[in-house]
């Protein structure tokens, strides 16, 4: 079984995280296109053309499934790439966490980037799925491009931004760029400082990465509990070297794991390693 991911940059390392706890035998496949990011200040156009050379690059490796892991192309190019891949290879895109986070009640805010907030394509989910519930859109400018490149004071500021715009009383927040999943920890530590000591995060990534493993009829195996009803599941760190075969949920890893930069296979970037899931999967995965 193959999965592959697609994104900007480092963003698709929450879904794949995941895609390796739910199913730790499955080979992975990473595509991102580091020489046209950030994809979020560009036209749905230059987009949608981008993201289909980096899906296109992915598809050459024959998955069975391409998890589009960018709420930004999800918005502009979703119906591109399924016009051209499916319904031989799935396509499944990742939207914002809105209708967990209305069902748990009470208000929150959805953090997003500025391109992605006021958006009629967010709009419309507000619309759909919370309508009744107190929402607060927060435009997180330069949060994704400081996470791409693991630079600690620029995330620091950027967080500490976010959280000041996010109201005293959200009991939740909707993390709305798949880059912010790597970052929960200093999310959540940002809005304890700011006076919100019990808000859940809520992530795509699990989710995402469960839809694509149904779509195939694939045996997955259950995560752990989350943090909170529908909020964040956190990635346990994975130990040992990179290439060493370690047990994910008890079950030995097998799953192989290809990066492409750009359609050329490399390494996991440097940046990668910055984070959890990063380490996760060098830790864990036969690196091709």
């Amino acid at each position: 079984m193959k999965i592959a991911l697609m994104d900007s940059g480092i963003g698709l390392l929450a879904a794949a995280g995941a895609v390796r706890r739910l199913c730790p035998e499955a080979d992975l496949v990473l595509s991102s296109d580091p020489d046209g990011m950030p994809w979020g200040p560009r036209s749905p156009r230059d987009v949608t053309e981008r993201a289909l050379v980096v899906a296109r690059a992915a598809a050459q490796h024959r998955p069975d499934a391409l998890i589009v892991a960018c709420n930004t192309a999800s918005v502009h190019a979703l119906p591109t790439l399924r016009a051209e891949l499916e319904p031989r290879l799935p396509v499944v895109g990742t939207v914002p966490a809105i209708k967990p986070a209305a069902a748990g009640g009470g208000p929150f805010a959805i953090w997003a980037t500025p391109a992605t907030t006021g958006s009629p394509y967010q709009r419309g989910l507000i619309r759909d799925f919370a309508a009744s519930a107190g929402v607060t859109e927060v435009p997180c400018p330069g949060l994704a491009d400081a996470v791409e490149n693991a630079d600690e004071a620029a995330i620091d500021r950027a967080v500490a931004a976010a959280a000041a715009l996010t109201p005293r009383d959200a009991r939740a927040v909707v993390l709305g760029c798949t880059h912010y999943e790597l970052v929960a920890e200093r999310i959540r530590t940002a809005l304890r400082l700011r006076g919100l000591p019990a808000v859940v995060l809520h992530g795509s990534a699990e989710a995402v990465a469960a839809q694509a493993l149904r779509r195939i009829g694939a045996r997955s195996v259950p995560a752990g509990p989350a943090e909170g009803a529908g909020g964040l599941v956190l990635a346990p760190v994975g130990q040992g070297a990179a290439g060493v075969n370690v047990p994910v949920n008890g079950v030995p890893v097998n799953g192989r794991l290809t990066v492409l930069l750009g359609g050329r296979e490399s390494a996991l970037p440097e940046h990668a390693l910055a984070y959890a899931e990063g380490r996760l999967l060098a830790a864990v995965s036969h690196v091709h």
